[in-house]
């Protein structure tokens, strides 16, 4: 094979940046295989860094899933779309603000151009490689005795670079904590250990990076808490933790603990796991918005609720489609000109739904939540929640209940009946305006609204 041959064929095998940054003259190779015809010129062919997924979209019209290919470029964040079935262009390559490399992980819903895509699979080896040979999801579990401390833990988690993929407030049964500690069934102190983790709501999320475990126990330190404030003052179990019982925090050792912590936690299968801590009573309901978790903002938001003297009792992160979001926000149609950017921010990433107890609740934290327009907030009240982490009136931070009857969270449907495009869905639900925590899968019919869990 001649020499130009066997250049243009390692050139598109490797990529082209990959082989200038290696040879002594890259301009002239490049110039040389665009004069031979080898190459197509500077405007049709793109020398930047790109990542492939494959994507799927429900059409709701026409009841199915689509699957496209997605194309990321972080050089100008532009991206690009093809339909996988008809082999077409679906969307040009366009700048996309919204979208970022740290959305890009298997399992992750982002939003392009209001259409939810559902990241399936790597589309090819080379975004493989850089995206996916050291990502990892671990457990991240807070004990009783650092609940209160939820929002300075998820800073920690969020600095660290971690995302957040799941979240759930929990209370284990002995049982649940007995299967939790199987690896301490000799350990004399196993009973003081069920004891304790049983003897609060814990919060169990699933946190993911590069080389999550690892860099996860690295954050939390000596297991017993007394050891971490000597060796490593700065580490989580040094922070918040008491001993080497009351330490805070629980990150699993290796991938097969991981995987097996979490599925007790999160099962796969689809039944609920550990039973959530709603109380159904003197309670209002909130929702940080997508934004806001997206901008790191949730751990803030926590800490600034928490010293305002509300007791949060129950947490979860969720996602809504468009079509549960406009059910949810029916109220607001024709009310509310900015009705359906509302609906667009609500549906663009997860959410956090939270129960909030107080004396009179509806009332005292509506109003802590201050006005629906951040900038009027920062002038009338400057330290409520949409003024301190608000942008716009639709990006202001948090949702929450405006009538004191709908604040009380309840299960108003007793008996949903299958339809054959019911769809099973758990931990929360949108029933008559109330937003609802639930402990089991139901079968609820198409159309009906609810929240459906990212597990």
């Amino acid at each position: 094979m001649p020499f130009t041959d066997c250049l243009y064929v390692n050139l598109l095998s490797e990529g082209l940046n990959y082989y200038c940054s290696q040879i002594q003259s890259p301009h002239f190779t490049k110039s040389f295989l665009e004069m031979t015809g080898r190459l197509p010129s500077i405007k049709q062919f793109n020398h930047s860094e790109r990542f492939v997924f494959i994507t799927e979209w429900y059409d709701p019209n026409a009841s199915l899933y689509r699957r496209y290919e997605l194309l990321y470029y972080p050089e100008d964040g532009s991206v690009e779309m093809h339909d996988v079935k008809n082999h077409r262009t679906f969307l040009k390559r366009t700048k996309y603000d919204d979208l970022h490399l740290e959305d890009l992980f298997i399992g992750n819903k982002v939003n392009v151009f209001s259409r939810q895509l559902v990241l399936t699979d790597y589309g090819d080896q080379y975004t493989a490689r850089q995206l996916g040979s050291r990502k990892e999801k671990t457990l991240a579990l807070i004990k009783p005795d650092a609940v209160s401390k939820v929002g300075e833990i998820i800073e920690i988690i969020n600095k660290a670079g971690f995302t957040i993929t799941k979240l759930k407030m929990m209370m284990l049964s002995r049982k649940e904590a007995t299967d939790f500690h199987i690896d301490h069934h000799s350990k004399p102190f196993l009973n003081e250990l069920i004891q304790f983790i049983t003897s609060g709501p814990v919060i169990a999320m699933e946190i993911l990076r590069d080389d999550a475990i690892c860099e996860w126990k690295r954050i939390l330190g000596h297991a017993n808490s007394l050891v971490a404030r000597a060796d490593a003052p700065g580490s989580l179990r040094a922070l918040f933790g008491t001993d080497g019982i009351r330490n805070a925090a629980h990150g699993p050792d290796s991938f097969a603990c991981a995987a097996r912590e979490m599925e007790l936690f999160f099962p796969s299968s689809g039944v609920c796991g550990p039973a959530n801590t709603a109380k159904f009573t003197n309670c209002t309901c909130c929702i940080i918005k997508p934004h806001a978790i997206s901008e790191g903002l949730l751990g803030k938001i926590l800490i600034a609720i928490r010293d305002a003297g509300f007791e949060i009792s129950a947490m979860q992160m969720f996602s809504m489609d468009r079509a549960n979001v406009e059910e949810f926000y029916e109220v607001y149609k024709g009310v509310v000109s900015e009705y359906n950017e509302m609906v667009t921010e609500m549906y663009s990433g997860p959410c956090v739904a939270l129960e909030i107890q107080q004396n009179n609740p509806a009332k005292t934290f509506r109003e802590f939540c201050g006005p629906a327009d951040p900038e009027i907030a920062r002038h009338l009240r400057p330290e409520t929640l949409r003024a301190v982490f608000g942008k716009t009136k639709i990006q202001n931070a948090v949702h929450c209940t405006d009538l004191p009857e709908d604040g009380l969270l309840e299960v108003r449907c007793k008996h949903p009946v299958p339809s054959p495009g019911s769809q099973i869905i758990s931990a929360v639900l949108v029933c008559e305006k109330t937003l609802i925590f639930l402990d089991h899968s139901i079968t609820w019919p198409s159309g009906s609204v609810f929240l459906q869990d990212l597990g």
